[in-house]
Protein backbone atom coordinates (compact mmCIF):
# COMPACT_ATOMS: atom_id res chain seq x y z
CA UNK A 1 0.00 0.00 0.00
CA UNK A 2 0.94 3.37 -0.67
CA UNK A 3 0.07 7.14 0.42
CA UNK A 4 0.20 10.41 -1.57
CA UNK A 5 4.09 10.70 -1.48
CA UNK A 6 3.45 14.79 -2.10
CA UNK A 7 3.45 16.53 0.89
CA UNK A 8 1.60 20.22 -0.29
CA UNK A 9 -0.75 17.65 -1.92
CA UNK A 10 -0.71 15.25 1.32
CA UNK A 11 -0.81 18.34 3.85
CA UNK A 12 -3.53 19.84 1.98
CA UNK A 13 -5.66 16.89 1.41
CA UNK A 14 -5.71 16.02 5.30
CA UNK A 15 -7.00 19.52 6.28
CA UNK A 16 -10.23 19.35 8.31
CA UNK A 17 -11.67 22.52 6.34
CA UNK A 18 -10.75 20.70 3.19
CA UNK A 19 -12.60 17.62 4.22
CA UNK A 20 -15.63 19.11 5.78
CA UNK A 21 -15.90 21.59 2.46
CA UNK A 22 -15.80 18.85 -0.13
CA UNK A 23 -18.17 16.29 1.76
CA UNK A 24 -20.76 19.38 3.38
CA UNK A 25 -20.47 21.03 -0.12
CA UNK A 26 -20.19 18.82 -3.24
CA UNK A 27 -20.84 16.19 -1.16
CA UNK A 28 -17.90 14.18 -2.88
CA UNK A 29 -13.97 13.86 -2.31
CA UNK A 30 -11.38 11.84 -3.72
CA UNK A 31 -7.80 11.03 -3.27
CA UNK A 32 -5.67 9.99 -6.43
CA UNK A 33 -2.87 7.48 -6.20
CA UNK A 34 -3.43 6.21 -2.24
CA UNK A 35 -3.06 2.52 -3.28
CA UNK A 36 -0.62 0.85 -5.93
CA UNK A 37 -1.57 -0.78 -8.95
CA UNK A 38 -0.68 -4.09 -8.00
CA UNK A 39 -2.55 -3.86 -4.77
CA UNK A 40 -5.54 -3.00 -6.86
CA UNK A 41 -4.81 -5.67 -9.21
CA UNK A 42 -4.88 -7.96 -6.41
CA UNK A 43 -8.60 -6.39 -4.97
CA UNK A 44 -9.21 -6.55 -9.16
CA UNK A 45 -9.01 -10.74 -9.29
CA UNK A 46 -10.36 -11.19 -5.41
CA UNK A 47 -13.81 -9.18 -6.97
CA UNK A 48 -13.91 -11.81 -9.75
CA UNK A 49 -13.55 -14.63 -7.82
CA UNK A 50 -16.38 -13.00 -5.31
CA UNK A 51 -18.60 -11.87 -7.90
CA UNK A 52 -18.53 -15.39 -10.19
CA UNK A 53 -19.36 -17.31 -6.75
CA UNK A 54 -22.15 -14.27 -5.91
CA UNK A 55 -23.78 -15.19 -8.89
CA UNK A 56 -24.08 -19.21 -8.73
CA UNK A 57 -26.18 -18.27 -5.02
CA UNK A 58 -29.55 -17.42 -4.74
CA UNK A 59 -29.29 -13.76 -3.71
CA UNK A 60 -25.83 -13.72 -3.88
CA UNK A 61 -26.02 -11.16 -6.27
CA UNK A 62 -28.64 -8.19 -5.91
CA UNK A 63 -29.76 -6.27 -8.79
CA UNK A 64 -29.37 -3.19 -9.45
CA UNK A 65 -30.48 -2.34 -12.83
CA UNK A 66 -29.94 -4.69 -16.16
CA UNK A 67 -26.98 -5.82 -15.86
CA UNK A 68 -25.48 -4.50 -12.87
CA UNK A 69 -24.97 -5.76 -9.49
CA UNK A 70 -24.23 -5.41 -5.66
CA UNK A 71 -22.66 -8.09 -3.76
CA UNK A 72 -21.98 -7.42 -0.24
CA UNK A 73 -18.79 -9.58 1.39
CA UNK A 74 -17.08 -10.58 4.11
CA UNK A 75 -13.85 -7.96 5.24
CA UNK A 76 -11.88 -11.33 5.11
CA UNK A 77 -12.87 -11.80 1.53
CA UNK A 78 -10.00 -9.59 0.79
CA UNK A 79 -6.27 -9.43 1.49
CA UNK A 80 -6.36 -5.68 1.53
CA UNK A 81 -9.04 -4.82 3.96
CA UNK A 82 -7.06 -3.59 6.87
CA UNK A 83 -5.19 -1.56 4.56
CA UNK A 84 -8.04 0.09 3.36
CA UNK A 85 -9.83 0.61 6.69
CA UNK A 86 -6.55 1.73 8.17
CA UNK A 87 -5.47 3.94 5.33
CA UNK A 88 -4.25 7.58 6.79
CA UNK A 89 -6.83 9.36 4.81
CA UNK A 90 -9.61 7.27 4.86
CA UNK A 91 -9.10 7.61 8.86
CA UNK A 92 -9.19 11.45 8.60
CA UNK A 93 -11.73 11.65 6.62
CA UNK A 94 -13.63 9.64 8.71
CA UNK A 95 -12.98 11.09 12.32
CA UNK A 96 -13.51 14.61 10.67
CA UNK A 97 -16.36 13.89 9.46
CA UNK A 98 -18.04 11.30 11.25
CA UNK A 99 -16.14 12.01 14.88
CA UNK A 100 -13.90 9.45 16.75
CA UNK A 101 -16.41 7.14 17.33
CA UNK A 102 -17.27 6.35 13.26
CA UNK A 103 -18.18 3.09 12.90
CA UNK A 104 -17.61 0.47 9.68
CA UNK A 105 -20.86 -1.19 8.62
CA UNK A 106 -20.63 -2.30 5.30
CA UNK A 107 -18.14 -3.69 2.91
CA UNK A 108 -19.40 -4.88 -0.71
CA UNK A 109 -19.12 -4.14 -4.54
CA UNK A 110 -21.01 -2.75 -7.66
CA UNK A 111 -20.24 -4.46 -10.93
CA UNK A 112 -21.78 -2.56 -13.66
CA UNK A 113 -20.76 -5.17 -16.83
CA UNK A 114 -21.44 -4.46 -20.84
CA UNK A 115 -25.00 -3.80 -21.67
CA UNK A 116 -26.10 -1.58 -18.12
CA UNK A 117 -28.32 1.20 -18.86
CA UNK A 118 -28.76 4.72 -17.19
CA UNK A 119 -29.64 4.18 -13.60
CA UNK A 120 -32.28 7.03 -12.35
CA UNK A 121 -31.27 9.42 -9.93
CA UNK A 122 -31.38 8.32 -7.12
CA UNK A 123 -30.10 8.72 -3.55
CA UNK A 124 -28.91 5.54 -1.68
CA UNK A 125 -31.41 5.67 1.24
CA UNK A 126 -33.73 8.37 2.50
CA UNK A 127 -31.82 11.08 4.30
CA UNK A 128 -32.36 11.01 8.14
CA UNK A 129 -33.54 13.59 10.99
CA UNK A 130 -29.44 14.51 11.90
CA UNK A 131 -29.61 15.51 8.04
CA UNK A 132 -32.97 16.70 7.47
CA UNK A 133 -33.21 18.94 10.50
CA UNK A 134 -29.62 18.60 11.82
CA UNK A 135 -28.45 19.72 8.85
CA UNK A 136 -25.26 16.81 9.77
CA UNK A 137 -24.00 14.36 7.62
CA UNK A 138 -23.70 10.82 9.51
CA UNK A 139 -22.82 8.31 7.08
CA UNK A 140 -20.17 8.10 4.30
CA UNK A 141 -19.70 5.81 1.29
CA UNK A 142 -15.81 5.38 0.14
CA UNK A 143 -15.11 3.91 -3.33
CA UNK A 144 -12.42 2.16 -5.33
CA UNK A 145 -12.16 1.52 -8.53
CA UNK A 146 -11.01 -1.88 -9.67
CA UNK A 147 -10.54 -0.64 -13.54
CA UNK A 148 -9.11 2.51 -15.04
CA UNK A 149 -12.23 4.21 -16.24
CA UNK A 150 -13.02 5.07 -19.77
CA UNK A 151 -16.21 7.57 -20.69
CA UNK A 152 -17.68 4.67 -22.60
CA UNK A 153 -17.43 2.62 -19.60
CA UNK A 154 -20.50 3.87 -17.92
CA UNK A 155 -18.73 6.33 -15.36
CA UNK A 156 -20.51 6.79 -12.21
CA UNK A 157 -22.17 10.61 -11.99
CA UNK A 158 -22.95 13.01 -9.52
CA UNK A 159 -25.56 16.15 -9.31
CA UNK A 160 -22.73 17.88 -6.10
CA UNK A 161 -24.66 19.32 -3.74
CA UNK A 162 -27.82 17.93 -3.46
CA UNK A 163 -26.85 15.51 -0.48
CA UNK A 164 -29.18 18.46 1.31
CA UNK A 165 -32.29 18.31 -1.30
CA UNK A 166 -35.44 18.18 0.01
CA UNK A 167 -36.77 14.17 -0.31
CA UNK A 168 -39.83 13.94 1.37
CA UNK A 169 -41.55 14.07 -2.10
CA UNK A 170 -39.56 11.38 -3.72
CA UNK A 171 -40.69 8.07 -4.40
CA UNK A 172 -39.48 5.78 -1.61
CA UNK A 173 -37.37 9.33 -0.12
CA UNK A 174 -34.99 8.26 -2.65
CA UNK A 175 -36.12 8.20 -6.20
CA UNK A 176 -37.03 12.23 -7.46
CA UNK A 177 -39.46 12.62 -9.92
CA UNK A 178 -38.32 13.17 -13.62
CA UNK A 179 -39.57 16.92 -13.37
CA UNK A 180 -36.18 17.25 -11.74
CA UNK A 181 -34.04 15.48 -13.97
CA UNK A 182 -32.84 18.64 -16.14
CA UNK A 183 -31.07 19.98 -13.07
CA UNK A 184 -29.16 17.14 -12.33
CA UNK A 185 -28.46 16.88 -15.78
CA UNK A 186 -27.04 20.09 -15.60
CA UNK A 187 -25.83 19.49 -12.37
CA UNK A 188 -23.59 16.36 -13.72
CA UNK A 189 -20.36 15.48 -13.32
CA UNK A 190 -18.69 12.17 -14.32
CA UNK A 191 -16.26 10.92 -12.41
CA UNK A 192 -13.48 8.33 -14.22
CA UNK A 193 -11.13 7.30 -11.69
CA UNK A 194 -7.72 5.38 -11.83
CA UNK A 195 -6.71 2.50 -10.44
CA UNK A 196 -5.46 3.33 -7.19
CA UNK A 197 -7.60 6.40 -6.43
CA UNK A 198 -10.33 6.44 -3.77
CA UNK A 199 -13.37 8.55 -3.33
CA UNK A 200 -15.83 9.10 -0.67
CA UNK A 201 -19.35 10.53 -0.75
CA UNK A 202 -22.11 10.90 1.03
CA UNK A 203 -24.49 8.37 -0.18
CA UNK A 204 -27.45 10.84 0.39
CA UNK A 205 -26.00 13.32 -2.99
CA UNK A 206 -28.00 12.63 -6.09
CA UNK A 207 -26.24 9.87 -8.60
CA UNK A 208 -27.00 7.34 -10.74
CA UNK A 209 -24.95 5.19 -13.04
CA UNK A 210 -24.76 5.57 -16.14
CA UNK A 211 -24.71 3.51 -19.96
CA UNK A 212 -22.01 1.07 -20.28
CA UNK A 213 -21.24 1.08 -23.86
CA UNK A 214 -18.04 -0.92 -23.67
CA UNK A 215 -16.75 -4.57 -23.38
CA UNK A 216 -15.47 -4.29 -19.93
CA UNK A 217 -17.08 -4.50 -17.14
CA UNK A 218 -16.36 -1.39 -14.24
CA UNK A 219 -16.22 -3.39 -10.44
CA UNK A 220 -15.57 -0.74 -7.89
CA UNK A 221 -15.40 -1.57 -3.91
CA UNK A 222 -17.62 0.28 -1.57
CA UNK A 223 -16.94 0.48 2.29
CA UNK A 224 -19.87 2.21 4.20
CA UNK A 225 -18.97 3.92 7.68
CA UNK A 226 -21.40 5.93 9.83
CA UNK A 227 -21.49 8.39 12.74
CA UNK A 228 -22.68 7.02 16.28
CA UNK A 229 -26.50 6.08 15.75
CA UNK A 230 -26.74 6.31 11.92
CA UNK A 231 -28.12 2.53 12.41
CA UNK A 232 -27.13 2.25 8.72
CA UNK A 233 -25.53 -1.58 9.78
CA UNK A 234 -29.42 -2.57 10.09
CA UNK A 235 -29.08 -2.69 6.13
CA UNK A 236 -25.90 -5.04 6.42
CA UNK A 237 -24.41 -8.10 8.18
CA UNK A 238 -21.12 -7.50 8.64
CA UNK A 239 -18.96 -10.71 9.81
CA UNK A 240 -15.85 -11.38 11.40
CA UNK A 241 -14.19 -14.66 12.22
CA UNK A 242 -12.35 -14.70 15.59
CA UNK A 243 -9.44 -16.04 13.92
CA UNK A 244 -9.48 -13.28 11.85
CA UNK A 245 -10.47 -10.37 13.99
CA UNK A 246 -7.54 -11.65 16.67
CA UNK A 247 -5.37 -10.73 14.04
CA UNK A 248 -6.65 -6.97 13.74
CA UNK A 249 -4.91 -3.73 15.10
CA UNK A 250 -6.44 -2.89 18.33
CA UNK A 251 -7.69 0.52 17.32
CA UNK A 252 -9.47 -0.75 14.46
CA UNK A 253 -11.70 -3.01 16.74
CA UNK A 254 -13.43 -0.45 18.24
CA UNK A 255 -14.39 1.03 14.64
CA UNK A 256 -16.19 -2.29 13.53
CA UNK A 257 -19.88 -2.65 13.60
CA UNK A 258 -20.12 -6.59 13.28
CA UNK A 259 -20.64 -9.65 14.53
CA UNK A 260 -17.69 -12.33 16.02
CA UNK A 261 -18.74 -15.55 14.55
CA UNK A 262 -16.61 -19.08 14.53
CA UNK A 263 -17.79 -19.63 10.77
CA UNK A 264 -18.66 -17.17 8.29
CA UNK A 265 -21.87 -17.40 7.39
CA UNK A 266 -23.99 -16.60 3.89
CA UNK A 267 -24.98 -12.76 4.11
CA UNK A 268 -28.45 -12.07 3.50
CA UNK A 269 -28.81 -8.69 2.07
CA UNK A 270 -30.46 -6.47 3.64
CA UNK A 271 -29.95 -3.73 1.24
CA UNK A 272 -31.98 -3.80 -1.57
CA UNK A 273 -33.07 -1.16 -3.52
CA UNK A 274 -36.31 -1.93 -5.51
CA UNK A 275 -36.54 1.39 -7.61
CA UNK A 276 -33.25 0.22 -9.34
CA UNK A 277 -33.87 -3.29 -10.67
CA UNK A 278 -35.54 -2.50 -13.46
CA UNK A 279 -33.25 0.04 -14.63
CA UNK A 280 -34.05 4.07 -15.60
CA UNK A 281 -37.52 4.57 -14.58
Amino acid sequence: MTITKNSETSRVTFEPAVIMGALYGPGIHGLKGAFDRKWVEELAKEIDVLYKDALQRPGGAVGRGPKRHYVEIHPEDISGFVDLVTHPWVKAVCETVLGPEYKIVEIGFDVPNPGAVNQPWHRDFPAPEDTVKGRRLNSLAFNITTVDVEEDMGPFEIAPGTQWDDGSEYESEMFPEKELYSRYEALAEQKMPKMGDISVRSALTIHRGTTNNSNKSRPVLVLGVDAPGANNHERHDLQITKKFYETLPEDLKGHLMCRIVDELEVIVQEHTIEGLKMGEA
